[in-house]
């Protein structure tokens, strides 16, 4: 999964050079057609974990990450249908953050950039981003505060990910799925927590995942996995694209 994977143009935010720049909001999400998964923060598990399957990847830095399924193919987003329309109840904090998000610049210090390539960014029409003595609108410090929200739950959920590296819950998952057409293909690439490690965690730190709120994101996550069938259920609905080949690595 890369950070960018929506972000065209990624820019930062500069009070002089967007001064007169404006936010049209849109209904569409055809910017996440191609997000076969996208991180999930662990308070967003409550909320996902009853239409999504939660499951765990490593990124490109190593670091192993919670991410949503949205589809069992590379570059395919089986939640946006034809008219850009996200179908799902919950709609990810990922997702939401859109045009705007933080990036990781030099010294590793945290900028806010926005994609420049984003539809509704103009200087007609929309909300604007700084006032007439270039502070920030009420507009942006909102967006400002999720974003900062966003990261710090992002921190939160890393240090949960490690926890459970440490204590070597993490197992990789192969599964078959199959269409009623009887093509087949596999689910591969992702991390879910083994129950029978679970079972057997030392009592300490079994205390310790319970008492931290942690061993009900397991649950969570654990429970979510039944909801692998829907995205099967989804790409076999009619005007569903078939497959490109029988078997398909799911998650990039």
């Amino acid at each position: 999964m890369s950070e960018p994977m929506y972000y065209e143009k990624p820019v930062l935010l500069d009070r002089t050079k967007h001064r007169k720049r404006k936010v049209k909001p849109s209904t569409s999400f055809a910017f996440a057609r191609r997000a076969n998964s996208v991180y999930l923060a662990g308070v967003e598990f409550g909320e996902a974990c009853k239409e999504y399957a939660v499951v765990f990847t490593r990124g490109a830095n190593g670091k192993v990450l919670p991410v949503v399924m949205l589809g069992l193919r590379a570059r395919e987003n089986l939640f946006v249908d034809a008219q850009n329309r996200w179908t799902g109840r919950y709609i990810p904090a990922f997702v939401r953050r859109y045009p705007f998000v933080l990036a990781e610049l030099p010294g590793q210090s945290l900028g806010v950039c926005m994609d420049e390539a984003y539809a509704g960014l103009n200087d007609e029409e929309g909300e604007p981003l700084f006032d007439d003595a270039g502070k920030d609108t009420p507009f942006l410090r909102n967006a400002l505060d999720f974003l900062t929200q966003y990261q710090r739950e992002y921190l939160r959920t890393e240090a949960f990910c490690q926890k459970l590296e440490q204590a070597g819950l993490l197992t990789e998952m192969n599964a078959r799925a199959d269409l009623v057409d009887g093509r087949s293909f596999t689910v591969g690439s992702v991390l879910v927590v083994d129950e029978k490690k679970l079972l057997a965690l030392p009592d300490a730190t079994a205390l310790g995942l319970f008492r931290s709120g942690e061993l009900h994101l397991v649950s969570m996550h654990l429970l979510s996995l039944s909801n692998m069938q829907r995205l099967v259920d989804r790409l076999a609905e009619p005007g569903a694209k078939g497959l490109a080949a029988d078997q398909a690595a799911l998650l990039e």
